[in-house]
């Protein structure tokens, strides 16, 4: 059942209602000292989204035997994609969390500028050994270890992709936020494609709603331009805009979450990332249980998803490759 489906009540129950599920032996197993995990989150506390994320988490949690309220607590500092917002929680968690899970290229990097003891577990990031928060993938050797979302090479998919839609496609926007290393790694990894593609790139920088506006209404021209945002938790708080300016302006666009589509946009091609906060937990776990983060290797996605919003794709006059609608792993209508 997708989150979308499950109402306020039941994901309370979710949250805090299952430590009456597990055997005694799994929970004698555990510490009989309560623990403290942080969780510093872009997301808005009532985003549907992050809230489906968290629970992956925490159900994976449980199937270690961590029940929240018995053997573990949850401090949580939502909204955290601004400089001031980031500051002030990782402060607040610095204090108390035995590790925490970060969300994002911009909090791992400002909790690794505030801390070189408390563990961190990384979930959605796109280069950690170019941002400098491990020395190696298989390596980490610091407090920093966690689940990239892809290499930079991936996001040139993104491009095929769209051209592959709208093959009239001469002109793009790529939204990416710069002060960032990833957000200039995926801007890379696009205009290495373009040429080949006949495409013209132009960069759009998400600090700001203010800047998104200005930088897409500024860029469309006509129906024969497209949209491409890639990964960052700015455009991920701000994804309803980014969605409804691209439908305003009746550009096809893609994007590196299936969030997006379910917003209205167009097409996602992306790592399942609520997989990653599923085997997040199993980290959170081993580094509760006495492991290293210097000895537990960044890994790789498993799972990539592509979904596809036909009633978009209908009202751009766009028509989805039979061959794309085959692969798709949601197709919307």
């Amino acid at each position: 059942m997708q989150f979308s489906q499950l109402n306020r009540r039941e994901f309370v129950t979710l949250l805090g209602g299952a430590a009456a599920a597990w055997p005694r032996g799994a929970r004698a197993q555990q510490d009989a000292r309560m623990r403290h995990v942080g969780v510093l989150a872009p997301f808005a506390a009532d985003d549907e989204e992050g809230q489906r994320r968290i629970a992956a988490f925490l159900k994976e949690l449980q199937q270690f035997g961590w029940v929240e309220g018995r053997n573990i607590q949850i401090v949580y500092r939502w909204g955290a994609a601004d400089a001031e917002r980031i500051r002030t929680s990782k402060a607040e968690l610095l204090g108390v969390a035995d590790v925490i899970l970060s969300q994002g290229s911009s909090i791992t990097s400002a909790l690794q500028q505030a801390t070189g003891t408390v563990p961190v577990v990384f979930v959605n990031v796109a280069d950690p050994v170019g941002a400098g928060f491990v020395d190696s993938l298989s390596r980490p050797g610091g407090n920093i270890t966690g689940f990239m979302n892809f290499e930079y090479g991936f996001s040139g998919k993104w491009l095929e992709l769209l051209k592959e839609i709208a093959p009239r496609m001469s002109r793009v926007g790529v939204l990416r936020d710069p002060t960032i290393a990833s957000g200039s790694g995926q801007l890379g990894a696009i205009q290495s494609v373009a040429p080949g593609l006949g495409v013209e790139l132009h960069p759009i920088n998400v600090r700001d709603p203010t800047e998104i506006e200005r930088g897409i209404t500024g860029f469309v021209r006509s129906t024969d331009d497209g949209l491409i945002a890639t990964a960052s938790p700015l455009a991920a708080v701000h994804r309803k805009l980014i969605v409804m300016l691209a439908r305003r302006h009746r550009v096809p666009a893609i994007y590196w979450d299936r969030t997006f589509v379910h917003d209205g946009g167009l097409i996602s091609y992306g790592a399942d990332l609520a997989d990653q906060f599923r085997r997040a937990a199993s980290y959170v776990d081993r580094i509760l249980k006495g492991e290293k983060p210097a000895d537990l290797p960044v890994q790789a996605p498993i799972k990539y998803e592509l979904v596809i919003n036909l009633k978009t794709a209908n009202s751009l006059g766009l028509t989805i490759p039979p061959g794309m609608l085959a692969i798709a792993d949601e197709v919307s209508e």
